[in-house]
Parts: structure tokens; C-alpha cells; sequence
């Protein structure tokens, strides 16, 4: 039987790190903390020695391409399973953690779907791997014996200022909107995602079900307004919209921030309201849109 206060992460890369360090900081009474990681991972020091120093326990195993009974023979003996492997690890890994966690008999599965609302943005989106975490969802809902938590984080704040997602320029001193200027979009650092995870998991659960958190939610017109604000100085605006990102997904179907950026400018599942979040309600502070500007821009 596993243990009520074993705990294992899958990935340590910038979310599966940032939760991990917030667990090992505070961890539940009498627990154990313990990383799933590639294989390849074991060429890395500096990851292994700073998992040593937090006290966290190593396994290593291929989730991307090992069978659902080898995954589920790695997570069998762990209460509380998080799963930071995002889609990086290519189609169908996301269905199989599941399967392999149910598989497993976890008490408490956290899986990857940190970032947008699947349910309200539904199927055959732009995006075809949002599909798959329906799939996952539908896995969940139609069992009882493990207890499941979603945790909704929107948009990670570092992605809204990547070049190649093409929102903001920084250096250009460009912003751009996707869909129209009104449209909102919700944003979390994945440092307070981390923090936030490792509240919940913490907490007594009592129902599964979807958490959301926000540490910002906004409309691209006051972003551009921040932008200018923390810049001194006016910014370029642009509207990227629908109409076109549908056709430059069109003539490029299978490029990924493409596909991000026509499910983002369509408005539907990519924002919710701060105060209906779990850092509001509990009276967590995180940080910002514009704290993260202010940090970035002065660091």
C-alpha cells in the first residue's frame, strides 16, 4: 500500500524544478519526495546534486515512449503523483500517465494540464494536442478510486514576453494583439505555480476537480499599456487578427506557436477572473504582469 505521505514528481525541467523546490521547502509532515526522470538525466550533475541537497529521492524512466505497465510499475508505491511532463514529450504521453497513475492506484494525481481551460475551449481547436487532455479529463471524471486535481494556471508570464511567440517585442518595443485588443488572457509565473501546487497538495482533499490560479488576468490592450508604462515610452501596436492567424496556420499547419496563437486570439478558456482563483481565496500573493516587467526589465 502506498504510503499517504509519499510524494513523486514526474520531470524536473522549469515547472517540474519549481515545484519540487516548493515541496522540499515546506513539505506535508513525515513526507518523501521523489523525481521521475529521463534516463539522460543522469548526465547532469547539477540537477542531481541540487536534488541531493533538497533532500529529493531520484527514479528514472522513459515516460515518452515506455509502456503504460512500465510507467505504472515506477509510480505504484507513490500517494500523491504530479506529473510536470508537458507536450514537449509528444503526443499521447499525457493519455498514458493517466492511465499509468489509475494503473498505479495513486491516492492523488496532479497531471499536466497547467495552462488553459480544455473544457471551455472543447474539441478540434487549433491546437490538436488540447484534444488529449480532454481525453485525459474524461479518464478521470469516469473513475472514483483516484482522487484528481487539475490546476488551471493560464498562460506562463515568460511565454507572453517570448520573441517567438511574437505578443511583445520588448526590444523592439512592440505589442501586438491577438484576436482584438479586448480579448483577455490569463498568465501565472511557473515559480507561483510551483508554490501553489505545493499548497494544494498539502491540503485535505475532498472532492477532484479543476483549481485555477491567475497571477494576472488582463486584456492585450492594458498589456500594451503596462508595456509603455514600465518602458517610459510609447509602444508600437499591432492586431494580429483571427482571420489571419487562421490562414498563416493554414499555410503552416504544422507550426506549434501558430497553433498557440489562433487558440489564444479566439478568446475562449485562455482567461478567468482573479477572484475566483485558489491564490485569491486563500490570500496567496503572486506575482503580476507588471512585477514581472518591473523585475525583468531592471534585473
Amino acid at each position: 500500500m502506498a504510503s499517504s505521505h509519499s510524494v513523486l514528481i514526474i520531470g524536473a525541467g522549469e515547472l517540474g524544478l519549481a515545484v519540487i523546490q516548493s515541496l522540499a521547502s515546506r513539505p506535508p509532515q513525515n513526507s518523501t519526495i521523489t523525481v521521475l526522470l529521463r534516463p539522460s538525466n543522469n548526465q547532469r550533475p547539477s540537477l542531481l546534486s541540487e536534488l541531493k541537497a533538497l533532500g529529493v529521492a531520484v527514479i528514472y524512466g522513459d515516460v515518452a515512449n515506455d509502456s503504460v505497465e512500465s510507467i505504472s510499475n515506477l509510480l505504484h508505491g507513490h500517494a500523491t503523483v504530479i506529473s510536470c511532463i508537458g507536450f514537449a514529450a509528444g503526443p499521447g504521453t499525457q493519455l498514458r500517465l493517466a492511465q499509468a497513475a489509475l494503473a498505479a492506484g495513486v491516492v492523488r494525481y496532479i497531471p499536466w494540464q497547467f495552462g488553459v481551460d480544455y473544457d471551455v475551449i472543447g474539441r478540434g481547436s487549433p491546437q490538436d494536442l488540447f484534444d488529449e487532455q480532454l481525453d485525459v479529463r474524461a479518464l478521470l471524471r469516469a473513475q472514483t478510486h483516484t482522487q484528481w486535481k487539475i490546476v488551471s494556471t493560464g498562460m506562463f508570464t515568460s511565454f507572453l514576453f517570448d520573441p517567438a511567440f511574437g505578443v511583445v517585442d520588448l526590444d523592439a518595443g512592440v505589442c501586438r494583439a491577438l484576436g482584438s485588443w479586448e480579448t483577455a488572457v490569463t498568465v501565472t509565473t511557473p515559480e507561483d505555480i510551483g508554490r501553489l501546487t505545493a499548497r494544494i497538495v498539502g491540503e485535505t482533499w475532498d472532492s477532484s476537480g479543476v483549481v485555477y490560479t491567475a497571477g494576472d488576468t488582463l486584456t492585450y490592450g492594458s498589456l500594451a499599456d503596462l508595456v509603455q508604462k514600465v518602458l517610459g515610452r510609447e509602444v508600437e501596436r499591432e492586431l494580429w487578427s483571427i482571420k489571419r492567424l487562421m490562414e498563416e496556420l493554414k499555410a503552416d499547419p504544422g507550426n506549434g506557436t501558430k497553433k498557440y496563437r489562433a487558440v489564444f486570439a479566439m478568446g475562449r478558456g485562455v482567461s478567468w477572473p482573479v477572484e475566483g482563483t485558489f491564490n485569491y481565496k486563500n490570500d496567496i500573493a503572486v506575482e503580476g504582469v507588471d512585477g514581472w516587467l518591473q523585475r525583468n526589465l531592471t534585473s
